[in-house]
């Protein structure tokens, strides 16, 4: 399972994004994600569905700017609680400055690189401007490996989330330290 050896490697947190199963089989893997989080001390967090969240006690819920429209941020705190995490993606410096007086507990921005997972991306130019007005964490997404990470540390960046740069890994163990190093140096 390459949940259990990113976490055994040194993630430090975890998102279950699956687009295409149903309901039922996210409920399974979801199960199975947070309880090994929760064994391993590690954040759990469900996309998209703040209601699949709660249902599997998840550390919090990530959500994009379209599924405000389905789960405004005011519903989803009542729903969590305080003591649960919001994140949100933004695609633009607006998007990001709008999030920064409201109550998310982290800011998602990108991608910043072409990922399978989207069917653009916004570069980095605009990586300075939203670290400066970041009140907040802020994770840079989308399209990032070893290859490009480096790029993004000199630009400020501290955080990062990854897909394939894991998961297509042939040495996962490898991959995740590799991308730790190299946002600590």
């Amino acid at each position: 399972m390459v949940a259990k050896d990113a976490i055994n490697a040194g993630i430090d947190m975890l998102q279950m994004r699956e687009k295409n199963r149903s309901r039922k089989e996210l409920l399974v893997l979801g199960t199975a994600l947070a309880s090994l989080c929760k064994k391993n001390s590690i954040l759990f967090i469900v996309n998209d569905d703040p209601l699949l969240a709660k249902k599997l006690n998840a550390d919090g819920v990530h959500l994009g700017q379209e599924d405000l429209l389905r789960f405004p941020l005011l519903e989803t705190r009542n729903l969590l609680g305080k003591d649960k995490i919001i994140g949100l993606s933004t695609h633009s410096p607006e998007q990001f400055k709008i999030a920064q007086d409201q109550d998310f507990d982290y800011c998602a921005f990108g991608p910043v690189f072409f990922t399978k997972t989207k069917s653009y991306y916004i570069g980095t130019n605009d990586l300075g401007e939203v670290f400066q007005m970041a009140k907040k964490p802020v994770i840079c997404i989308g399209g990032i490996t070893l290859r490009n990470v480096k790029k993004l540390v000199a630009l400020g960046a501290t955080n990062i989330a990854v897909i394939r740069a894991i998961t297509e890994a042939g040495d996962i163990g490898m991959a995740v330290k590799s991308l730790k190093d190299a946002l600590c140096t």
